[in-house]
């Protein structure tokens, strides 16, 4: 889930937990007990990968921005293809088209929200302000988290969140994450039962949103075009990036088989 472009939900759908994952949220009330223990089980492991992860990413980041990016860049183009596998249409119809094409310009319209909209200081009190946006930006990332295609760290990365949100789980930055954590509990158990039977009668709708999603998220992780010594490593980064996910995907195509 730290790295942009590569989707929680997809990674739970290529190691076969997403069902039990989204069934746990969805009906967490009627078998509590049994889903808080699965639920449980995926925030532990979650919170250790987070917790041990988040320091070297933020430091690579820092020193080597664009090759990192390109890598993300890489990730994101190599998830496309799997998801569109799940579309299972003969033939792209006009009106799949238009779906993608929304998730495409909502992904770019992205650019065009107010600089910082989302963006607070790390470290200190949150005044009730900044807890608000932290919480509405937790929901939007469980979501993000939840659909298959989507990266809950992306989302981070275009609200200009990511490199702060990392040194905020560094540092246990608590002000900064209860609130974001809040929000994406929050997120979670609220839309999942929706989400899920989203997913179940409208798959192609949802993927093909997705798709458009990704395609349109590639124009915003794009940093530039490197020069110098900078061309080899991030041609090598994209491809990594690529290949990564790309190997992963070969596994949920040969269950699907």
């Amino acid at each position: 889930m730290l790295i942009p472009g590569v989707s929680g939900g997809t990674m739970a759908i290529l190691l076969g937990v997403y069902d039990e994952m989204i069934s746990a949220l969805s009906n967490i009330r009627s078998h509590f007990k049994h889903n808080s223990l699965i639920l449980l089980q995926f925030l532990a492991g979650a919170a250790v990968g987070i917790l041990l992860l988040s320091g070297p990413f933020l430091t690579a980041l820092e020193l080597w921005p664009k090759p990192v990016m390109f890598f993300f860049l890489g990730a994101i183009i190599a998830g496309i293809p799997p998801i569109y596998r799940k579309v299972r249409v003969s033939r792209i119809k006009v009106k799949n088209i238009l779906v993608a094409a929304a998730g495409a310009a909502g992904a770019i319209a992205t650019e065009y929200l107010p600089s910082g909209l989302f963006v607070v200081s790390s470290g200190g009190v949150v005044d009730p302000v900044a807890f608000a946006m932290l919480f509405a930006a937790g929901f939007v990332i469980a979501i993000a988290l939840i659909l298959p295609g989507i990266s809950g760290s992306y989302v981070l990365l275009m609200l200009g969140m990511y490199d702060l949100t990392l040194a905020a789980v560094h540092n246990m930055d608590l002000p900064y994450l209860v609130p974001l954590a809040a929000g994406a509990l929050v997120g979670a158990f609220s839309t999942a039962g929706a989400l899920d039977r989203l997913m179940r009668y409208h798959p192609q709708f949802i993927y093909m949103l997705i798709i458009g999603f990704m395609i349109g998220s590639i124009i915003q992780v794009f940093p530039g075009a490197p020069a110098g010594l900078d061309i080899p490593i991030c041609a090598v980064t994209l491809i990594a990036g690529f290949g990564s996910v790309f190997w992963l995907s070969r596994f949920d195509a040969k269950k699907g088989d």
